[in-house]
């Protein structure tokens, strides 16, 4: 199944949900309650995902992941649709610029080690420990309201207000 079927099926699931809606309360949810009820999704999705690696103790095992990884990916598609995001070409342009941006930190790499550059300095993670994301300051070096995150090798800013953003 592609994932035009799968938005498909989304949808009449979707629209089913807005009619028992309107029957049982007389409107359909918001944009804003489609993400808050993705929110309490990946927060499920967190539960069992600790219970899988014994971090915790959660009924459900296999079948309780595989349930809340398929609603946390309806509730992805639904918010495409209602933001009118065409997911698939976002995905894909998505996965091209990652493509190119660790293609490309993998060419600076072999290049520092090419030139005898030291890996180990302060700015350069051991890949023998686990790792979460760096915390930095804003440009200033003053502590603010927000934080710059790197994730992945990706910039995020974190702000107790808005959450994070690109």
């Amino acid at each position: 199944m592609d994932l035009n079927e799968l938005q498909r099926r989304a949808l009449r699931i979707h629209d089913l949900y807005d009619e028992l809606n309107l029957r049982e309360r007389g409107r359909t949810w918001t944009r804003e309650e489609f993400m808050l009820g993705f929110v309490g999704d990946v927060g499920d999705l967190a539960k069992i995902v600790m219970a899988q690696e014994g971090a915790r103790d959660m009924p459900g095992g296999r079948a309780a992941l595989e349930h809340e990884l398929a609603d946390c990916l309806w509730s992805v598609l639904i918010l495409a649709h209602r933001y009118d995001v065409d997911l698939n070409a976002a995905f894909l342009r998505t996965m091209d610029g990652l493509n190119q941006s660790i293609t490309a930190q993998g060419r600076r790499d072999a290049s520092q080690r090419e030139r005898g550059q030291d890996e180990t300095g302060p700015d350069r993670l051991d890949p023998g420990q686990p790792q979460a994301a760096e915390v930095g300051l804003d440009a200033a070096d003053e502590p603010s309201d927000s934080a710059d995150l790197v994730v992945g090798g990706h910039g995020l800013t974190a702000s107790p207000i808005v959450g994070l953003e690109r």
